[in-house]
């Protein structure tokens, strides 16, 4: 790596190696002198390269500096060969160059204050390795300066002994970068734990509804949320949410949809006051986050559900009498748009056979290998299909249809939660 400045230090001339020739094809026999004058260029700039990933900060930009110069000596250097000058002329300054980015890297090694400029903590095995290898330099130019006859593989064993310490610190970070990802991973299973707790459990079980959920994040955590706010046998709330976004910022602004549904839940019979007060909620404690809701309140002593959405798609009835779906649509601004957002509310009869869906936008934007999405008609052609099969079923015929329409090599690409409630 690094060179001499009264002698060249180079890998072995191609043109000078006659079994590497005569493995060449003829054609590029002619290339030889060419590429080895790269190669003595370009050595150095491949190293800096190798401790420009070991390094942070202020050296960072100094490895990216010294690799610019190399680069602009090795343009110079090479052109002049290839213009018909000599190999070396050039060289002089790619040496003294090499000196220099050695004599910084030895001071970082070496001096305990500079250590916070490298990638790793540990950095004794890198030191020594450095400290030999620079020695091994010094020693080699001593000699021709002083005249003394240099030991044996001296150059190689130096440059073996940088290489196996360079390699060791290679082999440390990524030890350490597995030993960080098993942290993430048993991080985000503890993350997966908690978002789960703060689902339902179970469906709640009222006189004359049936009701089925079905809930697939997309990565162990995510943005999708549903509750049950169950007052009596005969009135049920029901909350379906989908936090922009995925991952765990997702989840945790749903976990506070989660917290907040508790301080309005007093109010779970008037669903514009609940999306209001949620609303209201996320705009002052998640500032740039947004999320869109649907909200049903369902009395089924009086017959009759009370629906309003903040930017959700529409909820959607299967009249089982009339074999027909209908979609209904109340919606006001998604949640954290702004603070005082109104939320209309839709009054929607009940019957006997009715079949509700609550559902986020993960069902229906599902794409195929065309890229074309699930869709509403396709929603509406399982419902129709499967309407009289149980709610349970009718979910579990959604999730079905969802993975044969996603090509079976392209992974989820958003969180699917589906409510089903059936009126008996």
């Amino acid at each position: 790596m690094v060179g001499n400045l009264q002698r060249d230090v180079r890998p072995p001339k191609l043109e000078q190696s006659p079994t590497i020739l005569t493995v060449l094809p003829h054609s590029l026999n002619t290339a030889a002198p060419y590429v080895n004058t790269a190669v003595m260029y370009l050595l150095l700039i491949s190293a800096l390269f190798a401790w420009r990933e070991l390094s942070l900060g202020k050296l960072r930009f100094l490895v990216q500096m010294e690799i610019f110069v190399g680069l602009a000596i090795a343009v110079l250097g090479i052109g002049t060969f290839v213009l018909g000058g000599p190999a070396n002329k050039w060289m002089f300054y790619n040496n003294l160059l090499a000196v220099i980015a050695m004599m910084v890297l030895l001071a970082v090694v070496l001096v305990p204050k500079f250590s916070k400029f490298l990638v790793i903590l540990n950095h004794r095995v890198l030191a020594a390795g450095t400290l030999i290898f620079a020695l091994e330099v010094l020693y080699t130019n001593l000699g021709t300066v002083l005249q003394y006859r240099l030991l044996p593989l001296v150059d190689a064993l130096g440059f073996a002994v940088l290489l196996f310490s360079l390699g060791y610190v290679a082999l440390e970070i990524v030890f350490t970068n597995e030993r960080r990802l098993l942290s993430i991973e048993t991080e985000l299973e503890t993350a997966r734990q908690i978002q789960s707790s703060i689902l339902p459990t179970s469906v709640p079980e009222l006189d004359n509804l049936r009701i089925a959920a079905c809930y697939h994040p997309m990565t162990s955590v995510a943005g999708d949320f549903y509750q049950f706010v169950q007052s009596n046998k005969n009135h049920l709330g029901i909350l379906v949410a989908d936090v922009s976004g995925h991952g765990v910022p997702a989840a945790l602004i749903s976990s506070m949809i989660k917290v907040a549904m508790q301080s309005v839940a007093v109010y779970a019979h008037d669903p514009a006051r609940v999306l209001g007060g949620l609303n209201r909620i996320l705009w002052s404690e998640a500032h740039g986050q947004f999320a869109s809701a649907a909200y049903v309140w369902i009395d089924t002593e009086n017959h009759n559900a009370l629906y309003s959405a903040a930017g959700h798609p529409p909820l959607l009835c299967w009249r089982n009498k009339k074999g027909e779906m209908q979609r209904i649509e109340s919606n006001g601004l998604l949640f954290g748009v702004e603070p005082d957002s109104a939320y209309p509310v839709c009054s929607v009869p009940l019957e006997l056979s009715d079949r509700f869906l609550l559902y986020t936008d993960g069902v229906t934007e599902t794409e195929n290998a065309a890229g074309e999405a699930f869709g509403d008609h396709q929603l509406e052609r399982v419902v129709h299909d499967n309407q009289l099969q149980p709610a349970c079923e009718l979910s579990r015929q959604v999730l079905s249809e969802l993975q044969r329409w996603r090509p079976a090599a392209v992974n989820q690409e958003d969180d699917i939660t589906l409510i089903v409630i059936d009126v008996l």
